[in-house]
């Protein structure tokens, strides 16, 4: 990368820093429990909208993990989400009624809480139907991952978006309340994605699965992204540039090896196809706050006019991480 471009990379972030500081006004502190974090919690940043019938599952499946306080960015919900996460021991919310897509989808409020939060802590960003797995995920805790990142100095760790789904309709099995969504949507496409580089952010780009193949057949390009950096040593000069996709300074997307072999690589099970994903959908699409003039939410609606299986005969049930090592999805390197 030259000089020139290196210059605007970092003039960028400098504005994405400056415009996170400008939107906190638009952050009401609702629950705020930072004064208990403690200097080697792991942290976790999330913005969400009438979630609240995933925020119980969500909790316990990260306090599991060992996630030592969440941070909540609340978006003007109507569902008792707020309330609900205002009552959590361990969670510190805002709300915010401002504009999701004018807070560049509410990268400008995280942005802002992890700059003064997060400084010099592990910090996990995710959605409330997204659901990390890594190497040794089942016997080992998430600090086991941290802390061999910071043995190896790797500052990032990426993890593909794995878009889960039902075998059947999607409305067929109604989902509860602290259930483990992966008990309904248990299917995944193991192949059918396509990567390429972003030769700007030097970050890969993923795209395919059961959104690109029912609901862009014929636009693949238009697809959702699937490659995320969730997992950063955070630092207060750092920003996300779009959503978890990419990150600035540049060379925290650079999270594959271009030596040969792998670097170690996470999923995120991404369990947003329930049967509550109808309503959610028809909700956002009304409300048209989303990327890119609501399209991906559009391609939803028109596709659930014909109540669309996602499932097909190449769908593979999930397992394990050992299996989404072995199909290639994500990698232990040389974590052993």
């Amino acid at each position: 990368m030259g000089l020139i471009q290196s210059y605007r990379l970092r003039l960028q972030r400098k504005r994405w820093r400056i415009r996170a500081f400008r939107k906190r006004r638009e952050l009401a502190r609702v629950a705020n429990r930072t004064a208990q974090i403690k200097r080697d919690d792991i942290l976790v940043f999330c913005t969400q909208r009438n979630e609240r019938i995933r925020l119980p599952y969500f909790l316990k499946y990260y306090r599991e993990m060992g996630v030592g306080h969440f941070f909540f960015v609340d978006n003007d919900s109507t569902d008792g989400s707020l309330e609900y996460l205002a009552d959590q021991p361990d969670v510190s919310v805002w709300s915010a009624e401002a504009s999701y897509k004018r807070s560049r989808f509410g990268v400008d409020w995280l942005n802002w809480l992890q700059t003064k939060y997060a400084h010099g802590h592990w910090a996990l960003t995710v959605d409330p139907d997204e659901f990390l797995v890594y190497p040794f995920c089942d016997t080992r805790p998430l600090r086991a991952l941290t802390d061999w990142l910071d043995a190896s100095s790797i500052k990032s760790f990426s993890a593909m978006l794995l878009d889960m789904y039902p075998k059947g309709r999607l409305d067929e099995e109604p989902y509860q309340a602290g259930q483990n969504p992966i008990e309904i949507a248990s299917w995944f496409d193991s192949g059918n994605y396509t990567i390429s580089r972003n030769r700007r952010f030097g970050n890969l780009w993923i795209q395919g699965g059961p959104r690109a193949r029912v609901f862009f057949p014929d636009m693949p390009a238009k697809a959702p992204a699937l490659n995320k950096v969730p997992l950063v040593k955070w630092d207060r000069r750092y920003a996300y540039v779009s959503s978890t996709h990419m990150l600035l300074p540049r060379g925290l997307n650079q999270v594959y090896d271009e030596w040969g072999g792998e670097k170690a690589s996470g999923v995120l099970l991404h369990a947003k196809f329930l049967d509550t994903f109808g309503a959610k959908a028809a909700e956002e699409l009304e409300r048209s706050e989303h990327y890119a003039a609501s399209v991906e939410y559009k391609a939803y609606a028109d596709r659930l006019k014909d109540d669309p299986q996602l499932w097909c005969k190449w769908s593979e049930r999930y397992i394990n991480w050992r299996q989404l090592e072995i199909l290639g999805l994500m990698s232990k390197g040389n974590w052993a």
